[in-house]
């Protein structure tokens, strides 16, 4: 299992070895060189510039977070702290719609573009000059990206509440192809959210179509997770199967009250598309959600908001939106007209739903994390660590090397990302050094601004990004274009 090496760059000793397949843990030395995983086994007679002793620790590769929104995040803090003090070595950006190119704007974006931030950050008119920003100013994390339908449609369109025309279609499909050509892997919808929601699937298809043609996959968050979730599922997978690419479904769930217990059903549909077509998903270890915070969300509520942010009253950041409501002596919704633009995290779900999604065997990790509000939900920094502390270890909802599994090897293969979420000799070195016994989130909806506890080490690209309980400064990442 060792290739020939004089000296080694790093190699980690003895530790228990979880390979990212799903195989049982080995016991194993594993070392670094350059760039890549160069030995795994008994290196007792070999040395390296760098020795770590990984007895009672866990190596793993480095954790792939498949739903993310850091887009803006690797260019304003590189280090993307978050992430990698979980473990996290890859981040897929563009998620819900929602991508930071290709559009340039004067004016702040329409909800839900503003989670990244306001139209100063919109400023590349190209998917290219998107990447060739990240090749100029590496961030810590290798980033997949995604080119995202509500941004599209903000660039081609007057205005939302509308089909788009054949012609702005087709000024859409050219940024398809463009995006795909500088190295996007994906195109991504938010169906469920206002400015795309007017789209009809046809809009869709024919936009997921110019990704197929690069080989590329479709990401989205479904028209409906709620009362028509079943007719929103359907939809994604015709979508997939009329455009000819694969799907992945983003957070699924079952949100609010009236559809408690309906996961069961929800997961027997995407099996069932599983036998006839590539569908892969993802999930967050939490009962609630985080999105914009608009007027109609306090007219339909079945459970408790969270203020997240606000732009006009960042001091209820934070706190209960009822709360929020009292104190002002107003009903909730002129309290949130009052807030806007504004965030919120919404407690929807079931935990009983959440477990048996988490459970399902083809179930990715992805955190959904909004790293630019004032006061996240704690999934930001939290939901590997969540997964592999809580879920696997204290709950024991599926081992430890399943559950590396779906956040490894399993996202690797359904991205095309070729020599990651693996340790053998010749995969690229991301790496996470963990306890299994102390591994846990410390984030909490109160406190959510909080690294896991048990991370020792956090390799990039053979690179230590963070190590004990602090970045190191590298930024290795790279951009990762997916595989033939």
């Amino acid at each position: 299992m060792a290739a020939r090496h004089d000296t080694y760059d790093l190699i980690i000793r003895g530790a228990d070895v979880i390979d990212g397949t799903g195989a049982p843990r080995v016991r194993a030395d594993v070392a670094v060189g350059d760039d890549r995983v160069v030995a795994v086994g008994d290196l007792a007679g070999r040395r390296a510039s760098l020795e770590i002793d990984g007895a009672g620790r866990v190596v793993a590769p480095g954790f792939i977070d498949v739903h993310t929104h850091d887009d803006r995040l690797l260019l304003s803090d590189r280090a993307v702290m978050p992430k990698t003090s979980q473990g996290v070595t890859t981040v897929v950006v563009g998620n819900c719609g929602v991508s930071l190119a290709p559009l340039v704007t004067e004016t702040r974006p329409t909800p839900p573009l503003d989670l990244l931030g306001d139209e100063s950050w919109f400023r590349f008119p190209t998917f290219k000059s998107y990447v060739a920003t990240l090749g100029r100013t590496p961030p810590a994390t290798n980033a997949t990206l995604l080119v995202g339908h509500m941004t599209l449609r903000a660039g081609a369109m007057d205005r939302f509440d509308r089909a788009a025309t054949p012609a702005e279609i087709e000024a859409m499909r050219a940024h398809v192809r463009e995006a795909m050509a500088a190295g996007a892997v994906g195109f991504s919808t938010g169906l469920a959210y206002k400015p795309s929601h007017a789209a009809p699937t046809a809009e869709v298809v024919a936009l997921a179509g110019a990704a197929a043609e690069a080989g590329g996959l479709y990401c989205t968050h479904i028209r409906d997770e709620g009362d028509r979730v079943s007719e929103a599922l359907e939809e994604a997978f015709a979508i997939g199967l009329r455009a000819r690419l694969p799907v992945v479904l983003s957070h699924h769930k079952v949100a609010g009250q009236r559809n408690h217990g309906r996961s069961g059903a929800t997961l027997d549909q995407v099996a069932a598309a599983q036998a006839r077509q590539r569908v892969a998903l993802d999930a967050y270890p939490y009962v609630a959600g985080s999105t914009v915070l608009l007027p109609e969300d306090a007219d339909d509520r079945d459970g408790r908001i969270m203020v997240a942010w606000s732009i006009p009253h960042p001091e209820m950041a934070g706190r209960d939106l009822d709360d929020v409501a009292a104190a002002w002596g107003v009903a909730p919704r002129a309290a949130i007209e009052r807030l806007m633009p504004a965030g919120g995290i919404f407690f929807l779900m079931d935990e009983a739903d959440v477990r048996r999604i988490l459970a399902y065997r083809e179930t990715m990790i992805g955190s959904d994390g909004l790293p630019h509000d004032a006061h996240p939900h704690p999934r930001l920094w939290g939901a590997f660590a969540r997964v592999l502390g809580h879920y696997a270890r204290d709950v024991g909802l599926f081992r430890l090397e399943d559950a590396v599994r779906r956040m490894t090897s399993l996202p690797a293969a359904n991205f095309g990302l070729k020599d990651r979420g693996v340790v053998r000799p010749g995969a690229f070195a991301d790496l996470v050094l963990f306890d299994p016994a102390t591994i846990v989130d410390t984030a909490t909806f109160e406190q959510p601004i909080r690294p896991a506890a048990g991370i020792d080490l956090v390799m990039v690209n053979g690179q230590p990004v963070w190590r004990n309980g602090a970045a190191t400064g590298a930024t290795p990442g790279r951009v990762l274009r997916r595989a033939a």
